[in-house]
Order: structure tokens, then C-alpha cells, then sequence
């Protein structure tokens, strides 16, 4: 959906997404375009629906990681987070082909000065006071560990106390600060959960916030003394807000919280809020469903509708991480295999919210089969057959048979079963159903045998019916893939000929792409560039 056309839908309840705010602090690697993919290929499809999306991602660009790295450079942090933010991380987007809404970063100062005003009505409802803090604190993780987030080291670090996902040593901290009285929500989240199963997602995440609030909260410290690099507290000027404690409030700073009523940016706010899905890794599930819900009840607002964790990326068995130089560029994928063949890939092959495992191997035996031999290949003889045998203009069906029909059937259960699959974020299983469409008519193909039908003038209706369930066929794959694979479904929508009769593949609507008989007869049918080409050369892995 075009800009112009969310502005027809003012005053709609936005289908509101985000993605995790990455830190900022070196390049992204797959893990994080991952994320990013899946948040687009969602809201492409909701704007398929005819729905009003907004889709946020951003950077979280505070804390002492970035204030030390930027001192290890000789650089301020300004200039360290504007250069990995230009280089980096705008970059990606465009890498993986996303169209997000907006792009927060906070050091916006529209993002400060909610942060500010956030903190301080909480502040003024009574859930924060100063309190000295002393235990672990993760840099890595920034993050106040408690003793029994805690694992013994190995290695180097035997005998010492590491961070689980870091394996290095925390650092005992001792300072001053404001606390966050966190633990003044627990019950309230309970029984939200309980009344709401689905705010978080999938079960496993469900489980696992469950038992953390009812093992109890401790309050928490949500300010620093020691780290200069962050938002000040309004009423205490020695004090940065806790990055986590700033980064959460993204998603609702973003889309204009906190703006005087009567503004654009109220206006925005009053439809987006509360979002629709935080799409996170499980990583950081914690702060999702426990601090950032119990914030936004401190501050009196209505909670966002669902917190969908999905699993890891593994890389040779382990999680992938910048720390432990165990990331993957997305460009090294793309420039390969197209970015199309990414979205596809990572969206299909692993079941979001479960861990998957990524290899070039399995990439290559996918791309090969499911699209350079399957799609590709159907898209690369139904168009050519429509050329030489007439002359490029689609034909006129004749009556269905019981072939024919199966096809129609398949499609119009395949489109409302990967309606009903996106709806519960399922990708695998959506994308695996509009493929169901593409093996059955491979395999129609196959048994039809058009290139004998042409054979026989006496066959020409039949021909001609076996011609168009080709194409009409791949018009509704054109609709249902293109929020998976916009560029590759371009195409094919533009060698099918049906931007003249049916307008822009992105305002076609998944409710009618299964539909039979909307690709008209006499439409320009043309053998285009293939769709995936053949892979000549092997991958090298970076």
C-alpha cells in the first residue's frame, strides 16, 4: 500500500508491527535481517488485505557498549552510531527489500523528549524512587543480571561467574540510582496473560514468562550514574535513563507518543497504538513481555496485543553473534542468490519461533528445487508455450474438466489456508500451501501435455483451456507471493500482462486471489528473463 492510499484509511486503527531496535554497535548479520524479513513480509501481506499498516524498525544507538567502543575509536558516540547507522544499518534495508513505515533511531530528538516525558508521568504515578543498586551488570547484554541469570565460566573464565549468552565475566557495579518499581506488576501481568494467551507467542514463550512472573518481580534500577552516553532523567541531570528503559519506549515514542493533542504526530498515535505484533528475538523476550508491559500500565497505557519470540539462527549448532564473530552478512547471501530468494528461504525453510539452522547447502538445494525448477520453470514454459503456440495472445478457455478443476479447488483452499497460517504468523506453512498450488500444476503440465495437444488442429479449445490454467494459475501465485517475493512476482505479473487489465500487483487482494478466471483472454503474454536463474558458480561463505 502506497503512502497515498494509508492516507485514505485516516482514522483506521493502523495494523501496527515493529521489529526488535538493534543495537547499534557493529554491522547486522542475518539474525537481524531475519527479524526485519519477516516483519515486511507481514505487513505486506496485511496491506494486501486492504488494511492501513504502519511498519516500524530502528536502532538502538545508547549504553556502554557504544560509549567504549566509540572511546576505543577516538571518536565521539554521535559520530560513531551516525557512521555504523549511513554505512550499516539503513543499507540493510534496502538489502533485504523491506518498505518499513518509519526508521527510529534513539538519539532522535523526538524520541529523547518522549523518553523524558514517558519517565516522568511515571514518575508523578508514583512507581519510581532512588534506591542505591549493587550486583551484575552485563555489557554486553546491557543488562542488570540477577545471581541466578548467572552460569560458571569454563576456560579462561573458569571459577568466575559468567553472562550465559556472552560467556564472559559480568561487572559488579555499585552506584546511586532510580528504580522502576517492577514488581508492583506482577499479579497484574499474570492475570492479563492469563486472560490473553495470545499477547505472547509462540507457547514455549508463553510458558516461560508465565513462570518468571510468578516466581515474582524485584524492582529495577532504570537509571545509570556512570555512563554519560544516554537520556538524561528531567529531574536528575547526574542520571541517563537504563538503555533497555529508553530502547523499550521506541515503539510507542515512534509513532508519536507523547505529542500535543491536535498534531499530525497525536493523530498518528491515536491510530497505531497500541501495536499489533513486537516481533523479537527470545533473547529479549524478558523485556518484551515483563518491563516493557508493566511500563506502559505504570504510565496508564494500553498494552500492545502480542509479543511474538522467534527462535535463533544457528550457524555450525550455535546461536549467531557479532560478539562471538559467528554472523553472517545478509549481502553475502543476496549476492549470490537475489534477494528474493533470501525472503523466501528464511521465511520457508525454518518454523518461526522455533531455532533453525542455516546452510548454504540447503539454500542451494531449495532455490534449485522449489524455485528454479518449480516456479521458475512453470513461469518460463507457460509463457513460452502462450508464444508459440498463440502468437503471445492469452486464448479463450474451453470447458473445465476434472483436471481443471482440481487446480481451481487447490488454489481457492490454498489462499484462505495461507490467509488463516499469516494470521498466526506461520510463514512456513503459508508459503508451503501457495507452493502446493505451483507442484500441482507442474504436475498437471505434465500429465496434460500440452506440446502433444499442439500437435492436433482437432485439440485447439482443449489446448487452449490448458494454456490459460497455467496462467491463470500463476496470476494468483503473482498475488499470493508477492509479499514473500516482491521483485520475482513483479516480473511475472509484467510477463502475464496483468497490470492492464487488473492494475498493480500490490492492490491486488489476497481475499480474491483465489478467484477463479481474472486474467482476461487476449492478455500480452510474454517469456521474460527467468525468474530464478540458473546458479553457476558455488557460494562462498564470509
Amino acid at each position: 500500500m502506497s503512502a497515498s492510499e494509508n492516507e485514505s484509511l485516516l482514522g483506521e486503527k493502523a495494523y501496527y508491527v515493529t521489529t526488535p531496535i538493534y543495537y547499534v554497535n557493529d554491522a547486522p548479520h542475518i539474525g537481524h535481517a531475519y527479524t526485519t524479513t519477516a516483519g515486511d513480509v507481514l505487513t505486506r501481506w496485511h496491506r494486501q488485505r486492504g488494511e492501513k499498516v504502519w511498519y516500524l524498525t530502528g536502532v538502538d544507538e545508547h549504553g556502554t557498549k557504544v560509549q567504549r567502543a566509540a572511546e576505543a575509536g577516538g571518536v565521539t558516540p554521535q559520530a560513531w552510531v551516525d557512521r555504523l547507522v549511513e554505512e550499516s544499518w539503513l543499507p540493510v534495508l534496502e538489502t533485504v527489500d523491506a518498505v518499513n513505515d518509519d526508521f527510529i533511531r534513539t538519539t532522535d530528538d523526538r524520541h529523547v523528549a518522549r523518553v523524558q516525558k514517558f519517565w516522568e508521568k511515571v514518575r508523578d504515578n508514583g512507581f519510581v524512587y532512588s534506591a542505591p543498586y549493587e550486583g551484575p551488570y552485563c555489557v554486553g547484554c546491557e543488562e542488570f543480571k540477577l545471581p541466578g541469570d548467572l552460569v560458571d565460566g569454563t576456560g579462561e573464565y573458569e571459577g568466575q561467574q559468567v553472562c550465559p549468552v556472552h560467556s564472559r565475566p559480568v561487572e559488579q557495579l555499585r552506584e546511586d540510582n532510580w528504580f522502576f518499581q517492577l514488581s508492583a506488576f506482577a499479579d497484574r501481568l499474570i492475570e492479563h496473560y492469563e486472560a490473553h494467551p495470545e499477547a505472547v507467542r509462540p507457547q514455549s514463550a508463553y510458558n516461560e514468562v508465565m513462570a518468571f512472573l510468578k516466581h515474582g518481580l524485584v524492582d529495577i534500577s532504570m537509571s545509570r550514574s556512570s555512563v554519560d552516553w544516554g537520556i538524561p532523567l528531567p529531574w536528575d541531570d547526574t542520571q541517563v535513563v537504563y538503555v533497555w528503559f529508553d530502547a523499550l519506549l521506541n515503539y510507542a515514542t515512534a509513532t508519536g507518543y507523547g505529542s500535543e493533542a491536535g498534531t499530525d504526530d497525536a493523530a498518528t498515535f491515536a491510530t497505531t497504538w497500541p501495536a499489533n505484533v513486537h516481533l523479537v528475538g527470545k533473547d529479549i523476550l524478558r523485556f518484551h513481555a515483563v518491563y516493557w508491559p508493566a511500563m506502559l500500565l505504570a504510565a496508564g497505557e494500553p498494552l500492545p496485543s502480542q509479543v511474538f519470540a522467534h527462535g535463533w539462527l544457528l550457524v555450525g549448532g550455535e546461536k549467531m553473534s557479532k560478539s562471538k564473530l559467528t554472523g553472517i552478512a545478509p549481502e553475502n547471501i543476496i549476492d549470490h542468490f537475489g534477494s528474493d530468494a533470501f525472503r523466501y528461504y528464511f521465511m520457508r525453510a525454518i518454523n518461526f519461533g522455533q531455532d533453525g539452522s542455516f546452510s548454504w547447502e540447503d539454500m542451494s538445494a531449495r532455490y534449485t528445487s522449489e524455485l528454479a525448477n518449480g516456479l521458475g520453470n512453470l513461469a518460463s514454459r507457460s509463457t513460452a508455450m502462450v508464444g508459440k503456440y498463440r502468437d503471445g495472445a492469452l486464448p479463450e478457455p474451453g470447458p473445465l474438466t476434472t483436471a481443471e478443476d482440481a487446480v481451481v479447488d487447490r488454489l481457492a483452499s490454498a489462499t484462505t489456508n495461507a490467509d488463516a497460517a499469516m494470521d498466526e504468523l506461520d510463514f512456513s506453512t503459508a508459503i508451503g500451501e501457495i507452493r502446493s498450488v505451483v507442484e500441482l500444476v507442474n504436475q498437471y503440465v505434465t500429465e496434460v501435455e500440452p506440446w502433444v495437444l499442439a500437435k492436433d488442429d482437432a485439440n485447439a479449445e482443449r489446448l487452449d483451456t490448458v494454456l490459460y490454467t497455467m496462467c491463470e494459475a500463476l496470476r494468483a501465485v503473482a498475488v499470493l507471493y508477492n509479499a514473500v517475493m516482491p521483485k520475482a512476482m513483479a516480473s511475472l505479473w509484467s510477463q502475464l500482462g496483468a497490470g492492464e487489465a487488473l492494475g498493480a500487483l500490490a492492490v491486488q487482494r489476497i481475499a480474491d486471489a483465489g478467484r477463479w478466471g481474472q486474467l482476461p483472454p487476449g492478455s500480452n503474454i510474454t517469456k521474460g528473463d527467468a525468474l530464478f536463474p540458473r546458479l553457476l558458480d558455488e557460494p562462498t561463505e564470509a
